[in-house]
């Protein structure tokens, strides 16, 4: 396997994560179950409000900004911020317990990826290869 910067690593397992999150939802919609519970203003029980719809806007802006920090941001910030985004993400992510099998696919390729987020952090090497 190639070696990339820590910083392009962080960066792409973020993107990675964010497009599995973006493609569970987006492929749910598929289902007619699924668009005629999204069509009555709850979803598995629970009401969708404007209040939940920005929490969840909010939820999705961690790892959408992680992207982003994980490139600009030095080991020193870039260590303490991505543990603090992988615990609020794994917690949102398991916050929405799995209804089928494909949820829970996505779901368990989430939390890898999250898991190889926190050990890249953890090992983030003091010198970066793009400052010798």
């Amino acid at each position: 396997m190639r070696k990339i910067e820590t910083n392009t690593l962080l960066s792409s397992l973020w993107l990675f994560v964010l497009l599995n999150i973006v493609f569970r939802d987006i492929h749910q919609l598929v289902l007619k179950s699924e668009l005629e519970m999204l069509l009555t203003g709850t979803y598995n029980g629970v009401e969708i409000t404007e209040r939940l719809m920005l929490l969840g806007g909010i939820m999705v802006q961690v790892p959408i900004g992680m992207v982003l920090f994980s490139l600009l941001l030095t080991r020193r910030i870039g260590r303490p911020i991505t543990f603090v985004a992988v615990l609020v993400t794994a917690s949102g992510l398991l916050s929405a317990a799995p209804t089928d099998m494909d949820d829970m696919l996505h779901l368990v390729i989430e939390l890898a990826a999250m898991a190889a987020i926190a050990w890249t952090a953890w090992t983030w090497p003091k010198r970066d290869m793009s400052h010798p």
